[in-house]
């Protein structure tokens, strides 16, 4: 039990850890951070692979906001009011997108739930066939266990 609880907090640290440069890249974004999840209107490719003059238009735009200290999240606002959702690489986790994004987590999990029951139900007609045939142990088998019962019941 105590090292159920130690591993609980060591996840729980590693988790804060792993947040803390999240945290920082959300309110002192960079150029580059943002060119590689915002995406060019005009051709539809990552804004870092485009030389669109659109492109151009919205890096000098992120570039001014993030001069004036607006957070990553505040520079896609504006850039999702002004372009619609398809500026931004990867759709928002809320509304419609919500189902977009949980989707793949649910096939992965059904998919090995499904996997679990026919492993389970494998053993377990393995175990009835077995059963039902009458074969017992093998010979030498059931003497060691018989062998190792009554040592035990001596003891």
């Amino acid at each position: 039990m105590k090292q159920l609880v130690a591993l609980a907090l060591l996840g729980c640290l590693l988790a804060l850890i792993a947040a803390s440069p999240l945290r920082a890249s959300e309110l002192n974004p960079t150029l580059e951070e943002l060119e590689a999840e915002v995406m060019c209107p005009t051709c539809e490719a990552p804004l870092n692979r485009s030389h669109a003059p659109a492109a151009d238009r919205i890096r000098a735009f992120i570039t001014s906001r993030i001069e004036r200290g607006d957070s990553k999240t505040e520079i896609k606002e504006q850039l999702v009011l002004e372009f619609g959702e398809r500026v931004l690489a990867s759709p928002s986790r809320s509304g419609v997108n919500t189902i977009l994004w949980a989707l793949p987590l649910v096939g992965i999990v059904g998919a090995g739930f499904l996997v679990y029951l026919l492993i389970r139900r494998s053993y377990r007609a393995r175990a009835v066939r077995a059963a039902l045939s009458g074969d017992g142990l093998d010979p030498t088998l059931e003497r060691r266990i018989d062998d190792e019962l009554s040592r035990f019941d001596r003891s």
